[in-house]
């Protein structure tokens, strides 16, 4: 007898449903960027998706929105590509693009010639193979021969379209530029802050690294994007210009980038070049340059190509946002963690419009990668908002009044020992009290996805710690509207409105304020999972390091940070010293007061069809008591609600000796008889 769950004409309708609206809010989102719904209605039409075809494994298709994230990966394949991915040659002054188009004009030998200007966008191409329809294989350039096989990284990417939305090619190949935005490159720096991990140069390291990854939910949490640019049926060019190219990809699911424009000569192309430059900064992604390619592609095909690159095709590049200055001094500024990172002081110069006095150096190696002396001259290079970063220096400009720079072993705010772990890039501050890290601190905890303190900003902060008003988080809520109101440039009304503030503060929740306290690693995800799984942050102080593990989505590493946190004295009185200002260490009234043993800490599996409940009704009594809910059976499974039409699941909770509940057993266990 076969163990496959019956799919009922139900679930196959709802599951046809979710897919197909999972898809529209995409392109909703990502082509017309008119977004109806928000990242949390769209995951939860995508988590109800997942828990069907959970159900229903037959009906699990390979171009379903739940199959994008994958596993780990072993390594990466090497993929020899049909058609060699060629580089363009550069011009770098709009001279060297007029003898490009005098050129193809020579080559044409009169006949009608156009061009298609796009951008070039600053990110790393790829190659998209789809065999009838179905994405098949996503390959990375690499020497343009031979890339990296990254297809599961690749079905992350939510404008990378699982299967074409019209056409059904034997084969088609899509090439494209995969990037990351200049928003989610500040999300990801600032979550790898907080969790005082190594930042990255620039988006587009990060997406070359992300995009060769291994572990394809890491690569899935970063949102890369993509815009494609060209298409190949089999080893041939699909159409007969490359401008049709645009519009059979956006009516294939493409998100296609609207910038581009079809020049009938170079008076047309410098028009397009010169307005795309004065508003770059505008856009959400980095771009260094315009591509210029002949439309034709008999045309192309018959200019040909060196050994290096097309005859038809030149990339022009907008001048370099670089400028050579003068490194005065070095500083070393004190993060939350304790974290050495220093910051070049140069001698203030124009760059893209802006005077930069100063400019980010990393940590201790890159000092000495760079070979950077005191009064060295540096090339230095700003990209979009991101702070500049020092290039290089310049030995040939030295004149010998030049000093080394030795990186402080000393806390230079407190004078600790600062000590760099082995294998860590990043010296620390030993000293807990140091007065640099207390201020990281408090404006960590104020910040808006901890305990979104409004009013409570640098300034104000280093004015109370200085003045010893607070030495802690928990002091803040010892302050009262006068000691506000006694500093400089406060007043009466100032005080009221922190205090306020700070009260309102004390029941932004559980989760919030274990993101605040700052455990080392856990960020916004991880206070999540750990407030739904022990609901009390007594309960995670009292837990073990096994405990914690046990938690699915817990990794051993962060088992042993929350652990550790919880045995420190310091942060046990501070915990107290919180509860007794009122603030909130539970999860709230109605679903702390629904807690029950039998619950907390167990994990339920829910497999076939309930009568009394629906899904989500069920997974949410669960929850509230202190359980959690997982899509799959393992061996930390505690218990599997079985309903009619159980299939797999509860073949394999049966193989593994887990308890199984009927439906009248849930019912009864939850206090819920129907």
């Amino acid at each position: 007898m076969s163990n496959t769950p019956i799919s009922t004409s139900a679930s196959v309708e709802e599951i046809s449903n979710l897919r197909a609206e999972i898809e529209r809010h995409n392109e909703l989102y990502y082509q017309k960027a008119e977004p109806e719904i928000s990242d949390f209605e769209f995951d939860q039409l995508l988590d109800r998706l997942k828990a069907l075809e959970a159900e229903h494994p037959e009906l699990i298709t390979p171009d379903s929105p739940t199959q994008r994230v994958g596993g780990k990966a072993e390594s990466l394949r090497p993929f020899t590509h049909t058609v060699p991915l060629m580089s363009l040659d550069n011009s770098y002054s709009l001279d060297e693009l007029k003898a490009f188009t005098e050129r193809c004009e020579r080559l044409a030998e009169g006949r009608r010639l156009e061009y298609v200007a796009e951008l070039k966008i600053d990110g790393l191409s790829v190659a998209l193979h789809y065999e009838s329809a179905l994405l098949a294989v996503a390959a990375t350039r690499g020497d343009g021969q031979q890339g990296d096989d990254v297809t599961q990284n690749a079905k992350t990417i939510r404008t990378v379209p699982l299967r074409l939305k019209k056409d059904k090619p034997p084969h088609a190949e899509i090439r494209g530029e995969v990037f990351l935005s200049r928003s989610q490159f500040a999300r990801i720096n600032a979550e790898l802050e907080m969790q005082g991990e190594k930042t990255f140069a620039n988006p587009r390291n990060c997406a070359s690294g992300t995009l060769r990854m291994l572990d394809s939910q890491v690569v899935a949490s970063r949102r890369l994007d993509m815009f494609p640019y060209d298409v190949f049926a089999g080893s041939q060019k699909m159409f007969t210009t490359h401008w049709e190219n645009f519009e059979w990809l956006e009516q294939n699911g493409f998100n296609v980038n609207p910038n581009r424009a079809l020049c009938a000569g170079y008076d047309e192309l410098v028009a397009f070049i010169n307005d795309i430059e004065t508003h770059r900064d505008t856009l959400d992604y980095e771009i260094d340059g315009v591509v210029v390619k002949v439309n034709s592609t008999a045309l192309q095909e018959e200019f040909g190509a060196t050994t290096k690159a097309p005859r038809w095709a030149i990339a022009y590049k907008y001048p370099a946002r670089q400028a050579t200055t003068k490194l005065l001094s070095i500083s070393v500024q004190v993060g939350r963690t304790g974290a050495l990172t220093p910051v070049a002081n140069l001698e203030p110069t124009l760059l893209a419009g802006t005077t930069v006095a100063r400019a980010s150096l990393h940590n201790e190696d890159e000092i000495k990668r760079l070979g950077l002396k005191i009064g060295d001259y540096v090339l230095i290079e700003k990209s979009g908002e991101i702070i500049p970063q020092v290039l290089q220096n310049i030995p040939a400009k030295r004149d010998g009044t030049e000093t080394d720079f030795e990186f402080p072993t000393e806390c230079p705010v407190c004078g600790w020992d600062a000590v760099r772990p082995e294998g860590e890039a990043v010296r620390r501050c030993t000293n807990p009290d140091c007065p640099a890290k207390l201020k990281a601190r408090i404006q960590y905890f104020a910040s808006r996805k901890a305990m979104d303190i409004e009013g409570l900003g640098e300034v104000l902060v280093e004015t109370l710690v200085d003045k010893g008003l607070i030495r802690d988080v928990a002091d803040l809520y010892t302050l009262k509207v006068e000691d506000i109101a006694s500093l400089e440039r406060m007043a009466e009304k100032s005080g009221t409105n922190l205090i306020d503030q700070i009260e309102a503060s004390k029941t932004r929740g559980l989760q919030r304020l274990l993101y605040g306290i700052d455990i080392r690693h856990v960020g916004e995800r991880y206070a999540k999972i750990l407030a739904n799984n022990f609901r009390s942050i007594d309960r995670i102080a009292e837990a073990s390091v096994e405990a914690l593990d046990d938690i699915p989505e817990i990794g051993l590493a962060v088992a042993e940070s929350v652990h550790s946190w919880f045995r420190d004295p310091r942060n046990i009185e501070l915990v107290t010293r919180l509860k007794a200002a009122g603030v909130q260490t539970e999860m709230d009234a109605s679903s702390t007061a629904a807690l029950d043993e039998r619950f907390v800490g167990k994990t339920f599996v829910l497999t076939g069809r309930l009568e009394n409940y629906t899904r989500d009704e069920a997974a949410k009594l669960i929850e509230d008591r202190g359980g959690r809910v997982s899509s799959s059976v393992s061996k930390k499974t505690d218990y599997v609600v079985a309903g009619s039409d159980a299939g797999s699941k509860l073949t394999k909770a049966e193989t593994l000796g887990i308890t199984v509940l009927n439906e009248a057993q849930f019912s009864e266990m939850t206090g819920e008889q129907q």
